[in-house]
């Protein structure tokens, strides 16, 4: 086998989305978890921080609840489809939360589909939630748990590495266990209320190639767009047929999903 490419480890300011994709290929990722504003239960007039807030579909929804949600994602372009739906949203890295910008003293930090691609440092990402949230406040999110996507990730890296590509440098997810996320909880002094993890096998609305191209971008951009990035799409999507194809060509993802409310003591 050839020496592996050099590779940049993939960072939250990497971000690369097309919120036009994101909606259309990936729309099931907010109305599959619609019920978390359920859990989170928000009173009106609360001011609610949604971490990765996307395009800011769930922003509207927690909106709609009479909340004084405010929005932050790394990616300029989904930020962008935020303040296009009237959401008061900024660009920031959610490692930086701790800095202040985003503001203090929030009732609730919301996240829903984010905090697994916030992989470079976790517990820096908690700690920013602590530092945002008011004394009594809570910590409400979704994100992928240990063996989220697991065939399709397998299948990413394998052929990633089969090309003489560092997988580890291109995968950009943190998936921890609940043993795991519920340690670095508490090791920042959150008291962990509830903490479940599911299965959610989820149909796809199109072809894998297009939940590869849209939610697996950091691997598929590595490759030279034509040819080589057309090849290494179609090898994982062979690979996975098998086990993710059904007779009639219809697709699904085997997600799982890691659920929480935790809460900052009212004092330390």
């Amino acid at each position: 086998m050839s020496a592996k490419a050099p590779a940049v480890e993939y960072g939250q300011a990497d971000q690369d989305w097309s919120a036009a994709d994101y909606a259309r290929h990936a729309g099931f990722v907010v109305e599959r978890a619609a019920d978390l504003i359920d859990w989170l239960a928000p009173r009106p007039g609360e001011r609610v921080l949604d971490l990765g807030c996307g395009d800011g579909t769930m922003s509207l929804r927690l909106l709609a609840r009479d909340t004084a949600a405010i929005g932050v994602d790394a990616s300029p372009a989904m930020v962008a489809a935020a303040l296009e739906q009237g959401i008061e949203a900024m660009v920031l890295d959610g490692h930086d939360l701790a800095d202040g910008t985003a503001g203090t003293d929030y009732d609730a930090v919301f996240s829903n589909a984010a905090l697994h691609w916030m992989k470079q440092d976790p517990d820096a990402v908690i700690a920013g939630v602590r530092t945002a949230l008011c004394p009594g406040g809570r910590f409400v999110a979704e994100f992928g748990g240990a063996g989220n996507v697991a065939p399709i990730r397998a299948a990413l890296r394998a052929e990633a590495e089969e090309r003489g590509r560092d997988a580890d440098t291109l995968d950009p997810w943190f998936f921890p266990d609940a043993a795991e996320y519920r340690a670095r909880l508490e090791e920042a002094g959150f008291v962990v209320e509830r903490l479940e993890t599911f299965e959610r096998p989820t149909p796809l609305p199109g072809d894998i190639a297009d939940w590869l191209t849209t939610l697996a971008w950091p691997f598929v951009t590595a490759f030279a767009a034509g040819p080589e990035r057309n090849g290494y799409v179609s090898d994982v999507v062979e690979r996975l047929r098998p086990e993710l194809a059904d007779a009639n060509g219809h697709w699904y993802a085997p997600y799982l999903r890691l659920r929480f409310i935790a809460r900052k003591p009212e004092q330390d």
